[in-house]
C-alpha cells in the first residue's frame, strides 16, 4: 500500500480499532500502532499549543510509553489489582487531512471514555486527534493528542491511555 492508497474508511477503522486495543489491553499491539518517533500528548491546558511549554498529564515518546505500559502490567501496581477495564463510546472520526503527497493524515474523534477500577467507574469526554502516516505497510501515530473536557480540573490518576 502506497500513501495515495489510504481511504477515509481505512482511516476511521483504523480509530476504531485502537480504541479496542485499548479497551482489550492489549498493549504491545496499541503500542506497535505508535512511529518509532510517534508522542501521546494529554495536554492539562484547553487549548494548548506547545506540550513543552504548557502543562501535560502526559506526554510520551516510545521509552515513556513503554515504561508507562510496563508498570501497568506489573503484580505490584497496586492500583491495577484487580486490573482495570475501559471502554471508549466513539461518535464518527472525522477525517481532516488526507495528504498522500506529504503522507500526512489527521483525523478528530469525539469520545467517552468510562474506566472502571476497584469498584468506581470515571467518565472522561473528550476529542482524540490523530496524526497519521504510512510507515512499513501500515498507518502509524505520528501523534495522538487527547483533549480531555475537563482536563484543567483536578482529575483522577489516569491510569490508561485514553
Amino acid at each position: 500500500m502506497t500513501a495515495t492508497d489510504v481511504t477515509a474508511a481505512q482511516l476511521t477503522a483504523f480509530v476504531a480499532h485502537e480504541a479496542r486495543l485499548l479497551d482489550e489491553r492489549r498493549w504491545a499491539e496499541w503500542n506497535a500502532l505508535f512511529a518509532p518517533d510517534g508522542w501521546y500528548w494529554l495536554p492539562a491546558v484547553p487549548g494548548a499549543t506547545d506540550p513543552l511549554a504548557q502543562a501535560s498529564h502526559l506526554y510520551d515518546d516510545h521509552l515513556l510509553r513503554a515504561v508507562r505500559l510496563q508498570r501497568l502490567q506489573s503484580p505490584a501496581a497496586h492500583s491495577q489489582q484487580p486490573p482495570g477495564r475501559s471502554h471508549h463510546l466513539l461518535q464518527a472520526a472525522e477525517v481532516l487531512a488526507m495528504d498522500a503527497a506529504a503522507n500526512r493524515f489527521e483525523l478528530r474523534t469525539p469520545f467517552i471514555h468510562a474506566e472502571l477500577r476497584a469498584g468506581r467507574t470515571v467518565t472522561l469526554p473528550g476529542v482524540a486527534w490523530h496524526q497519521l502516516r504510512l510507515q512499513d505497510g501500515g498507518l502509524r501515530i505520528v501523534l495522538k493528542r487527547v483533549d480531555l473536557l475537563h482536563a484543567d480540573q483536578p482529575l483522577p490518576a489516569v491510569e490508561f491511555y485514553i
